[in-house]
C-alpha cells in the first residue's frame, strides 16, 4: 500500500507499438477508477517516472502491473525482472507479451540480417556503414544503449506471469472488466481466477462469435481480399481469404470479420491448442477441395507470407519460436559468454 492507503499500480511498454496503452486510455471514464482506487506509481508513458524510483520500491510492494511488449533487448529484459520482483500480481498485456507479437517475427532471421536491412538498403543513406554499438566512450564518459537480442522472446519465457491478457491491443471492454473485477477483488467483493489464466477473453474461437454465414466450406483456391468483391454476410474463409478465426481465442467479438476483413489471430491460441500455426494449418488443410497432392500444393501457394500469416503474432509463443538463424547467433552468443 502507498502513503494513502491505495494499492500500487504500473503498467510498462516493452518491444510494442504503444497500442496497449491507447487501449486502456480508451476505457474512457473507467480510468477514472483506476485513479480512484490505485495510486499509479510507475507508467511512464504517461507520466514521469524513473527506473532508479522502481528499485527504489520495496519488493512486492506493486499491486498490479501491466507489462505490454515482448522482450527484444536487455532493456526490456532487465525491466521484466524488475518489474516482477517489485509486483504482485504481473500481467502479460496484449499480444506482444504472451506471445511476442509482431516483434517476434523478426526471430526468422539474425540481427545481422535485421541490421543490414535498416542500415544498409537503397532507400537508407548510410556512407559510412554505421551500426549501433551498445557502448560508446565520449568526452562526458561511456554512453550505453540496449544490446539487441538474438531471439524475441514473450513474457512468460523471461519471467514467471500471473495472468495472460491476449489482444492487440486487448479490447477496451475486455480491460474494463477486468479492472472491475481487480478493484472488487481488493475490496473483498470477488475472488481472483486461478494464477496462470487467461483473463478479458473467451473459451473459444473468433468463428462462435463471427455472424457471417457458414456452410459446408469447399476451398479450390486463396486470393487476397483486394482481388474479389467480397459477399458481406458469408464466411470468409469459404470465399478462399484467410482468416485465423477457426484458430483464434475469443473475447473480440470477431470486429475484423465483421467489418469485412479477415480475423489475423491477435488474440492467441484457443483454448488448448499448443500452436496457433498448427491449427490454422489443420483447418485450412480440412476444408481444401482437392485429393491430388500437386493440386493442394498449387492451393496452399496461394497463402502469402505463410509464416506471417499463421504466426503473425504467435511466433515466439509457438512450436517454432525462432528460424535457424536466428537460434545459431543466440548459441553462438552464450558460447561466448
Amino acid at each position: 500500500m502507498s502513503q494513502n492507503g491505495k494499492p500500487k499500480f504500473a503498467m510498462y511498454w516493452a518491444a510494442s507499438c504503444g497500442g496497449c496503452e491507447i487501449a486502456v486510455l480508451n476505457t474512457h471514464e473507467k480510468i477514472l477508477d483506476v485513479d480512484a482506487n490505485f495510486d499509479v506509481v510507475f507508467w511512464p508513458v504517461a507520466m514521469d517516472a524513473k527506473y532508479k524510483d522502481v528499485r527504489a520500491m520495496p519488493d512486492e510492494s506493486i499491486t498490479l502491473c501491466l507489462f505490454n511488449g515482448a522482450i527484444r533487448n536487455s532493456e526490456n529484459e532487465e525491466m521484466a525482472h524488475l518489474l516482477r520482483r517489485k509486483s504482485k500480481i504481473l500481467v502479460a498485456f496484449g499480444s506482444c507479451a504472451t506471445e511476442g507479437g509482431i516483434p517476434a517475427l523478426a526471430n526468422l532471421s539474425s540481427t545481422r540480417e535485421i541490421l543490414d536491412t535498416a542500415f544498409q538498403t537503397p532507400t537508407t543513406q548510410n556512407p559510412e556503414g554505421l551500426r549501433p554499438n551498445p557502448k560508446w566512450k565520449s568526452g562526458e564518459g561511456e554512453i550505453t544503449i540496449p544490446e539487441m537480442w538474438s531471439v524475441v522472446r514473450s513474457l512468460d519465457q523471461v519471467v514467471p506471469v500471473d495472468y495472460y491478457m491476449p489482444g492487440c491491443p486487448p479490447e477496451s471492454h475486455q480491460i474494463a472488466a477486468v479492472l472491475d473485477l481487480v478493484i472488487q477483488a481488493l475490496q473483498g467483493k470477488a475472488q481472483l481466477p486461478p494464477a496462470g489464466a487467461v483473463i478479458g477473453a473467451g473459451n473459444s474461437s473468433v468463428c462462435d462469435e463471427c455472424p457471417r454465414k457458414r456452410n459446408e466450406k469447399k476451398i479450390r483456391k486463396f486470393v487476397r481480399i483486394q482481388e474479389i468483391q467480397t459477399d458481406p454476410d458469408l464466411c470468409l474463409l469459404e470465399q478462399g481469404i484467410l482468416c485465423s478465426g477457426p484458430a483464434t481465442r475469443s473475447g473480440c467479438t470477431a470486429l475484423c470479420p465483421q467489418a469485412g476483413v479477415p480475423c489475423v489471430g491477435c488474440y492467441g491460441p484457443t483454448e488448448g491448442a499448443i500452436d496457433i500455426g498448427a491449427r490454422l494449418l489443420s483447418a485450412v488443410a480440412s476444408v481444401i477441395d482437392s485429393t491430388d497432392p500437386a493440386e493442394i500444393d498449387r492451393i496452399l501457394d496461394g497463402i502469402p507470407d505463410p509464416a506471417g500469416s499463421l504466426y503473425r503474432f504467435n511466433m515466439a509463443g509457438s512450436l517454432l519460436q525462432a528460424g535457424k538463424t536466428a537460434w545459431e547467433e543466440e548459441k553462438h552468443a552464450a558460447h561466448n559468454g
